[in-house]
């Protein structure tokens, strides 16, 4: 594989939104191109005979039923039946998104 430019870098960086000196330019044009130079010897590697795979633990994602509970669940009444701040049924609370001026 090729070694990385400077303009490669910059692009990196941009993409980043990083600032880079021109001193850290040559630094970091240096160690990227290592590190591509690196991963490039994954290539040399026989995976002919090796089965493809999104995942190699086989750990399985466990998930429950959703089940209410009426026993121990409050009502939307109960739950806002220690505030006088609702809105139609629910607690009312101040924006916390900047520039929202309709509540």
């Amino acid at each position: 594989m090729s070694k990385l430019t400077k303009t490669d870098v910059l692009h990196i960086a941009k993409l980043a939104k990083l600032e880079l000196t021109n001193k850290e330019i040559d630094k970091f044009t240096s160690q990227l191109s290592s590190i591509v130079e690196f991963v490039g010897e994954l290539s040399k590697v026989d995976t002919k005979d090796v089965e493809p795979t999104s995942q190699s633990t086989g750990l399985e994602d466990v998930y429950r039923a959703d089940e209410v509970k009426g026993e121990i669940s409050l009502t939307q009444e109960e739950a806002i039946s220690g505030t006088d701040e609702t809105y139609n049924g629910y607690f009312k609370v101040k924006a916390i998104l900047e520039g929202r001026t309709d509540k």
